[in-house]
C-alpha cells in the first residue's frame, strides 16, 4: 500500500485565448518547466496539515471541518482540493502535505493551479483514487471556484495536467477537450516579470467574466463561443460589456488563426496575432497594465521578438513573448534593461520551452517513475 506519494505540476503560459475558457472558447497554452512539488502522506490523526518550504508557513485542520482559512489563505487551495475530493465520496484520512515551488508568485504562470493540480495528483496516488486527466482538472477547478471562491476557468488547470514537451496545448472548453500542437523548432518562451503582482482575488477577475455573461444573455446564447465579432458588433448593448464581449470573440478567432500558422510552420503570423490580442486586452478587456504595456511595446521593438501579450488572468502579472531561439539571451537582457530605464523596475525573467504535464515524481517505495 502507497503511504507517501510526491507529485509536480507545472505553471502555464497562455499563448492566444486571453479569458475564453469559462465562455467555452478556445485556448492555446502551454506548460512551462517551473512547477509546484507535492508530497503527501498519510497520518495517524484526523487531521490535514499543510507546510510550505517556499513561504515557511503551516496550517492544520481536522478533516471533519474543513473550511477556508482567512489566516493562511495558501493553505486553501490544498485544502480545496481534499474538500472536493470528501464531497465526491472518496474516503480520505489524516493526510500530511509539503508543498516546495519554484514559480514567481504573482506573475501571472499559475501557481495556484499548480498547487492545486500536485496536490490531487499526490492525493490520487496516495489514496488510489480512480479519476482521470480531465477529472482532476474539474476538481481542481471546483476547488479554486467553490472553495477559494475565484469563478476561474479550466484553463490553468487543465494546461498543468496536459502539458506537452515541445508542444502546445489546444483547449476547447465546449467541448473540454486537449489536443497537442507543436511550436516551430526555432522559438522560445520569454516570460517577464511587470513587478506589479498577479492577483485574481480582487474582484476584477469575477467582474469581467459577470460582464461576459450578461453579453450572451442579451444574445440569447449560453456562452460568447456560440456567436461572432460581426453578430456583437451589430448588437444594441452597454459599450462596456460590448468591449468584454468582443475581446473574447475576436481572441476564439486568433485562437483559430494561430492554430493555422502554427501548422503551416509560420511564427510571423502567429506573432503578430500576439500583439494583436494584447491590444485587445489592453483596449477591450481592460485587464492589463501600464507596466505590462510598456514590455509589451518594447518587445515589439526588438529585433528577434515574433510577438508578445499579457498572460494569464492579467491586472499584473507577466507577459510572454515568442522569441527566436537562437537569439534569446540577447532579447531578453535587452528587454529588461529597457523596461529598467523607462519603469524603474528590474524584471525578473524566465526563458522555457513547453514542457510536460504533471506526473508522479516518487512514491513511498522511493521508486521513480512518469505515471500519469
Amino acid at each position: 500500500m502507497c503511504n507517501e506519494a510526491i507529485a509536480f505540476a507545472p505553471g502555464r503560459v497562455e499563448l492566444l485565448g486571453n479569458h475564453t475558457d469559462y465562455n467555452q472558447g478556445l485556448v492555446l497554452s502551454a506548460a512551462i518547466h517551473l512547477g509546484v512539488t507535492v508530497g503527501a502522506r498519510k497520518n495517524s490523526s484526523n487531521r490535514i496539515t499543510v507546510s510550505s518550504i517556499t513561504n515557511g508557513r503551516r496550517a492544520e485542520i481536522d478533516i471533519q471541518n474543513i473550511e477556508p482559512l482567512g489566516t493562511e489563505p495558501w493553505a486553501n487551495y490544498p485544502l480545496g482540493v481534499i474538500q472536493m475530493l470528501r464531497q465526491s465520496g472518496f474516503p480520505l484520512s489524516g493526510t500530511t502535505i509539503d508543498i516546495d515551488s519554484n514559480l514567481p508568485l504573482g506573475a501571472g504562470l499559475s501557481s495556484s493551479a499548480a498547487l492545486e493540480v500536485a496536490t490531487a495528483f499526490a492525493l490520487r496516488e496516495l489514496y488510489r483514487l480512480p479519476l482521470g486527466p480531465m477529472q482532476i482538472a474539474k476538481l481542481c477547478q471546483r476547488a479554486e471556484n467553490e472553495f477559494v471562491g475565484v469563478q476561474c476557468g479550466l484553463l490553468d488547470q487543465a494546461s498543468s495536467v496536459f502539458g506537452q514537451a515541445g508542444k502546445a496545448i489546444l483547449l476547447d472548453f465546449r467541448s473540454v477537450t486537449a489536443e497537442p500542437v507543436a511550436l516551430p523548432s526555432e522559438v522560445a518562451i520569454l516570460l517577464l516579470a511587470s513587478g506589479i503582482p498577479h492577483a485574481l482575488t480582487g474582484g476584477e477577475y469575477n467582474e469581467r467574466r459577470e460582464q461576459c455573461a450578461r453579453a450572451a444573455a442579451i444574445l440569447g446564447v449560453t456562452a460568447l463561443r456560440e456567436t461572432t465579432t460581426a453578430a456583437i458588433q451589430a448588437s444594441e448593448m452597454d459599450p462596456v460589456v460590448k468591449r468584454r464581449a468582443l475581446h473574447i470573440t475576436g481572441e476564439n478567432e486568433r485562437v483559430s488563426r494561430g492554430i493555422e500558422a502554427l501548422r503551416r510552420d509560420d511564427p510571423e503570423t502567429f506573432g503578430r496575432l500576439m500583439f494583436e490580442s494584447h491590444r485587445s486586452s489592453r483596449d477591450n478587456f481592460e485587464n492589463s497594465t501600464p507596466a505590462l504595456d510598456c514590455l509589451v511595446e518594447i518587445a515589439e521593438q526588438t529585433s528577434g521578438v515574433y510577438g508578445s501579450r499579457l498572460t494569464g488572468g492579467g491586472f499584473g502579472g507577466s507577459t510572454v513573448s515568442l522569441v527566436s531561439r537562437e537569439r534569446a539571451d540577447q532579447i531578453r537582457e535587452s528587454i529588461v534593461e529597457q523596461y529598467f530605464q523607462r519603469m524603474g523596475i528590474r524584471s525578473s525573467s524566465t526563458l522555457t520551452l513547453p514542457s510536460k504535464g504533471a506526473v508522479i515524481l516518487a512514491r513511498s517505495s522511493n521508486e521513480m517513475t512518469n505515471d500519469r
